[in-house]
């Protein structure tokens, strides 16, 4: 397998770290981002052991930072062959008919204008890489299908702020798919299932292994069609 550099937002802990080592582990060269450097330290001394893994500082709500991001990244490597999209909060619990115009800003900030953000930011960077590979960090639970489905497990999942949040992030996947397909990029959605993290609690079935294999999987793909899906370990997951 041919070496590729990556960029994985949100990579110190969580879903998102086991991606960096998944992908570090393969022989790839992976920059992990985060907006706390001390904690982003932290995480590096243990990436390492697995592979070239290299920190960037980034806010996902502060367009400045990803500049410098880009800059670090455009100046060491001058490339990315993909941007995993995974930095994302789960904070507000209210009912639909409950939640404040605060919740639901902060999650847009985060889950769907921080996203868009960098992959902006960080197009000129894919547009140099061999791969194009754009894969956003979703949610089965931003899914209006499964939502108005009552027999879905998590049908009584009902959080507005989050679940809003992820199919406003769905539909960028959609629109970016279809805009730079012409260019050969793969970009798609994923579910990682209820995984045991800090958003998904701790009696989450999934471990962080099983949440990060199908970014890993998405990341790697060679196939130019795999694009504008929404997939999860069991296959396509309905928008």
């Amino acid at each position: 397998m041919d070496k590729k550099v990556f960029l994985v937002t949100g990579g110190n802990k969580g879903i998102g770290k086991e991606i960096v080592k998944q992908l570090a582990s393969l022989g790839h060269l992976v920059y992990f981002s985060t907006r706390n450097v001390r904690a982003g330290k932290q995480a590096l001394a243990d990436l390492r052991s697995f592979g070239e893994v290299k920190l960037v500082s980034m806010d996902v709500n502060d367009r400045k930072s990803q500049e410098a991001a880009y800059a670090q990244i455009a100046e060491d490597s001058g490339y990315l062959d993909g941007l995993i999209n995974n930095a994302g909060i789960c904070t507000d619990y209210s009912a639909p008919s409950m939640v404040s115009q605060e919740a639901l800003r902060l999650h847009f900030e985060t889950n769907y204008y921080g996203p868009i953000s960098v992959t902006q930011t960080m197009l000129p960077l894919l547009r140099k890489g061999s791969s194009k590979v754009i894969v956003n960090v979703s949610s089965a639970l931003g899914s209006i299908a499964l939502q108005g489905e009552e027999s879905w497990p998590f049908y009584g999942v009902n959080l507005l702020a989050y679940n809003s949040s992820k199919t406003a992030l769905n539909m960028f996947t959609v629109s970016l798919a279809k805009e730079l397909r012409i260019e050969g990029f793969k970009v798609n959605s994923v579910n990682p299932g209820h995984i045991k993290t800090d958003l998904g609690g701790e009696n989450a079935p999934g471990t962080v292994e099983e949440g990060a294999a199908i970014s890993v999987r998405c990341a790697l793909l060679e196939n130019n069609t795999q694009t504008g899906l929404f997939l999860s370990k069991g296959g396509s997951v309905p928008w």
